[in-house]
């Protein structure tokens, strides 16, 4: 039942028929009222035509006589005759000529009335006095005596105790000298018309009856036909596609052949499911794909982070110096990179590079760059030397265009010097004992990788007791906040500054917290990568 008064043909045929219904209401208020009046008209100019005919049978002069012989002479008696003859004829109720007191208009005298013989009511004696019925009638009364009124006319459309639903045509009764000498009055009931006007709202209730079951079924056949079916059809084939989400074996519009919007509706569907389809199946592709490559991108995560010392404290069983280092990559991998180890037991390989680019290919760069530079530290060379091999080993085959800047440093840790060289790399920062951090302004060599033939240069940097060696790459100074401003040297010295007394892994946490909390909801452009080695002497 719920799903039939919800349906659009229920809907559709529902809002015609309460249409019609409000038409024919209003329609057939204004056709009662309208035929009403008309029968009210004849009813009253009926009425009117009797009295007028009636006046004609006596002379109202003679009207005082009437009264005091209590129309007992021939004259009033055949007066009287030929008004019943009147009333019969005419279908009058009543007719009756009546003297009001001029007084005041409350009390009337009946000089004689008669009624239809088809009516059984009683008629009043001459001479019978009773009270005006209500003040519309005194209003009448005074209105024919006084102002000179040709006719009045009452309607009493709610019945009485006399008699029922009527009109009463009041005309006067001048005399020879225009004076006013009674008034004569003819009573007709309205059963006829209120009779009439019921079949006429039958007849009505009937044809809106027989229109609206016309309207309902032939609608309802219409609908069916042009809105329900194609309706039902394209809500099956929506059920059918939200479970299945595949392309039908029939379409739509081999099913529906309107011209009109549903038809535009069912064609739509049909390129839509198409579309749906294969945007699925292309989806389904893709995040097959993205699935690889994140698998492939952890995958090479997982390498980059084993290829890099992970695991501190990285020297235990040293205790001249602590080393701890950390890289944040942009991205899932990055071009960034750290190493350290041991040569011998006084030699300790630092280095800090940063790979041109992001992603996948810096990753893979990176890697080729730090074995062979991790590959040739055994053999004695300078880091000048170390630079110089590793640039003309990847530059004739760097097909890319890409470099990677370096700083490369050899600690003696018997003595705390460090022989290093810079490519193109950020200047170390340096903190001597009981003193604050400050940047140790290099000399710069050419960066590794462009050009093949390059000479590098070596440098001296002695470490006492207590210093401490914070290396780092661009992405550090050069992270930026919401409004595009770059972290800057400056704050990442005074970072420093501020956590000066604390050991390499507490430093490099704090220096990390400034730049994210400086960052805020602001995207990580670049790798963040940063080491801290302290020299504590033997």
């Amino acid at each position: 039942m719920n799903r039939m008064r919800d349906s659009v043909v229920f809907k559709s045929i529902f809002g015609i028929v309460l249409l019609l219904v409000v038409y024919s209401v209003v329609v057939s208020i204004i056709g009662i009222r309208n035929f009403s009046e008309v029968m009210l008209e004849q009813y009253a100019d009926g009425a009117f035509r009797t009295a007028n005919t009636a006046a004609y049978v006596f002379n109202p002069d003679d009207l005082d006589d009437f009264l005091a012989t209590r129309c007992q002479t021939k004259e009033a008696k055949e007066a009287v005759k030929k008004v019943e003859q009147i009333c019969h004829s005419s279908g009058a109720t009543f007719i009756y000529v009546i003297q009001p007191d001029q007084t005041d208009y409350k009390h009337i005298t009946f000089v004689f009335s008669t009624v239809n013989k088809n009516y059984d009511y009683d008629v009043y004696e001459p001479g019978y006095v009773r009270e005006t019925t209500n003040d519309d009638y005194r209003n009448k009364y005074r209105e024919l005596y006084e102002e000179n009124s040709r006719g009045e006319l009452v309607l009493r459309d709610k019945g009485y105790i006399e008699t029922d639903s009527h009109i009463t045509a009041m005309i006067p009764l001048k005399g020879a000298k225009g004076r006013v000498r009674g008034i004569l009055c003819v009573q007709r009931q309205l059963d006829k018309m209120m009779d009439a006007r019921m079949q006429y709202m039958k007849k009505v209730g009937f044809f809106f009856c027989l229109l609206a079951l016309i309207v309902i079924i032939g609608q309802g056949l219409y609908l069916n036909q042009v809105l329900l079916f194609p309706m039902m059809a394209i809500t099956r084939e929506a059920d059918r596609f939200a479970e299945e989400s595949t392309v039908p074996d029939q379409k739509l519009t081999d099913l529906i052949h309107n011209k009109d919007e549903i038809g535009r509706l069912a064609q739509t569907l049909d390129q839509m499911e198409e579309e749906i389809v294969g945007r699925v199946d292309e989806m389904t592709r893709m995040t097959a794909a993205r699935e690889r490559i994140t698998t492939e991108l952890s995958l090479a995560k997982r390498i980059q982070a084993s290829m890099l010392p992970s695991s501190f404290p990285a020297f235990p069983n040293r205790t001249e110096f602590d080393i701890y280092a950390s890289m944040i990559p942009a991205r899932d991998v990055g071009g960034d990179f750290y190493d350290f180890f041991l040569l011998d037991e006084d030699h300790l390989y630092i280095v800090m590079a940063d790979v041109s680019g992001k992603g996948i290919p810096a990753a893979l760069f990176m890697m080729i760059c730090r074995v062979i530079m991790a590959s040739n530290a055994n053999m004695a060379l300078s880091p000048s030397e170390l630079l110089k091999r590793t640039n003309d080993l990847i530059s004739p085959k760097n097909q890319e265009d890409m470099f990677v800047t370096v700083w490369l440093g050899i600690l003696e840790i018997s003595t705390g010097k460090i022989i290093a060289a810079n490519a193109g790399h950020e200047y170390p920062v340096i903190m001597e004992p009981d003193g604050g951090f400050y940047l140790y302004k290099d000399k710069h060599s050419f960066i590794v990788g462009a050009m093949e033939g390059i000479s590098y240069h070596d440098y001296e940097i002695v470490l006492k007791p207590g210093s401490k060696l914070f290396l780092y790459t661009d992405g550090v100074p050069e992270a930026c906040n919401e409004t595009n401003t770059m972290f800057g040297t400056d704050r990442m010295i005074a970072a420093l500054n501020m956590g000066r007394k604390k050991n390499p892994e507490e430093l490099i946490h704090h220096v990390q917290n400034a730049v994210d909390r400086y960052k805020g909801e602001a995207e990580q452009f670049d790798d963040e990568t940063m080491l801290c080695l302290e020299y504590k002497g033997r």
